[in-house]
């Protein structure tokens, strides 16, 4: 058991001295999730911006939604104008820059490397089955 949590200790160490940060498919850094304090109201990000989004985000909903989903900038962009349209959302104004990037930057997807399960079939000729 002390030598689990030697190891454990020492990945950690590591992962601290490297930055906690990666890069993602476009070059920029990527924020790795263990490095990054959480709003133990909501569970968001801390941010400089995190009251601007509990403003906006978790006066309708709760912050579930935005932790449970993984979206690209128009990703975001688009469920935003799905909320205003269907659901009486306001005009984000000039926050609404603000509000997309640290959904993005927090909740935005993130390209994994193969983690060695079979990957999902491409180009599939699928044919009906028929019945004896």
């Amino acid at each position: 058991m002390k030598y689990v949590m030697a190891a454990l200790l020492a990945v950690g160490g590591l992962s601290l001295a490297a930055g906690g940060r990666g890069h993602g498919a476009e070059g920029r850094p990527v924020i790795i999730a263990d490095s990054v304090k959480t709003d133990p109201e909501t569970g968001l990000a801390v941010d400089a911006n995190l009251p601007l989004i509990k403003a906006h985000c978790t006066a309708c909903h709760s912050s579930k939604l935005i932790l449970q989903n993984k979206f690209t900038r128009e990703g975001w962009l688009g469920k935003i104008r799905w909320m205003q349209k269907n659901h009486k959302l306001w005009d984000l104004g000039p926050s609404e820059p603000t509000v997309l990037d640290y959904l993005v930057k927090y909740y935005g997807p993130v390209k994994q490397p193969f983690d060695g399960r079979r990957r999902p079939l491409e180009k599939v000729e699928w044919y009906k089955l028929t019945r004896k």
